[in-house]
């Protein structure tokens, strides 16, 4: 306990059985240094608002995320806490880079108080991801420019976690068009994006909002909710990876409400050509629109298993049915 300052308290060991942070769980064990990021006009006991040009202790805190991460020391295992109101705009694609391994990024507060970055000046406007092993989490991700290609890019960063996080649309015309996007012939693998909420109100969108575009081991989608507002015929609304391979993938959980009418090739769920591969589709629960054919998984995508995903499209009060219908083995 820091003397003389009751409130504040200093764990030179790390959390070596993890924590939990106002109902958050910090689930990696963190032998590095913490530090606390707050531009808010609210300042704890004590403090003084939040500076770049101060050390970030928790009553000196700095101003930015990208000031915290170069305060990091890759591998170390160290945690940026982002206090309760903080609000930064992403500019550009160099504005907040995450390039230190082994950093998490841990969002404070509930609800319209949770950090928010909002996304303006450019559609080329993104997070870039190229550390391994990084994470955030309880943070809000917000369009407010026209066709934001991708909230995050991810280059060659495998073990990256988005976790309890919230991506939002300003309007029709101010929106993401993905939330999250790999590049190319990079090693991205065991991406994870878990207890997302995703809203959609693009007029012109042609991707889903997760665009795999590199062969990637390891993929998880689990419990995320992705509301979308505007019709995008054949638009896969959770996940696309092309004709790229996924091995070991496991998309389960999630909640998907959609007005496409039309899924008969880009599918609702995850849209592929890839007939090689491995993983499980499990869980998933979709409203759509399509009453003719719908089609939750791109037909040839034979390398997955598919379990109890469930489709209703009628507009009526029943319960949806099994999609793809229920096999045997004969």
């Amino acid at each position: 306990m820091a003397t003389g300052s009751p409130s504040i308290s200093n764990f030179p060991g790390g959390f070596a059985n993890g924590v939990t942070i106002r109902g958050i769980p910090v689930v990696q064990t963190h032998p590095g240094k913490v530090f606390y990021v707050s531009n808010s006009t609210v300042t704890v006991e004590g403090g003084v608002g939040g500076a770049d040009g101060n050390p970030g202790t928790y009553q000196r805190p700095l101003a930015t995320v990208e000031a915290a991460i170069n305060k990091c020391t890759a591998g170390r295992g160290d945690i940026i806490m982002v206090m309760p109101g903080h609000a930064e705009s992403i500019a550009s694609a160099t504005a907040l880079n995450f390039d230190k391994a082994g950093v998490a990024i841990v969002g404070l507060g509930t609800g319209s108080t949770r950090p928010t970055f909002t996304f303006t000046t450019a559609n080329t406007t993104t997070i870039p991801v190229t550390a391994v092993n990084m994470s955030i989490q309880n943070c809000i991700f917000t369009a407010n420019f026209l066709a934001v290609a991708s909230a995050f890019t991810v280059a060659a960063a495998a073990d990256f976690t988005i976790s309890n996080c919230e991506f939002r649309d300003t309007s029709a015309i101010l929106n993401f068009l993905a939330c999250v996007t790999t590049t190319v012939s990079t090693n991205s693998d065991r991406l994870y994006i878990g207890d997302c909420t995703i809203k959609s109100d693009a007029t012109t969108k042609s991707v889903a909002p997760i665009v795999i575009l590199n062969t990637m081991t390891g993929l998880t989608v689990k419990r995320n909710r992705v509301t979308q507002t505007v019709a995008q015929n054949n638009v896969s609304q959770l996940v696309s990876h092309a004709a790229l391979v996924m091995t070991d993938a496991l998309i389960e959980g999630n909640y998907v409400h959609s007005v496409n009418t039309d899924t008969a090739t880009g599918a609702v769920l995850v849209s592929t050509t890839a007939t090689t591969g491995s993983g499980i589709i499990k869980d998933n629960v979709v409203r759509a629109l399509d009453i003719a054919a719908a089609i939750m998984v791109t037909a040839n995508a034979v390398q997955y298993g598919l379990f109890n995903n469930l489709y209703i499209g009628d507009g009526t009060s029943v319960s949806g049915f099994v999609l793809p219908a229920i096999g045997s083995d004969a």
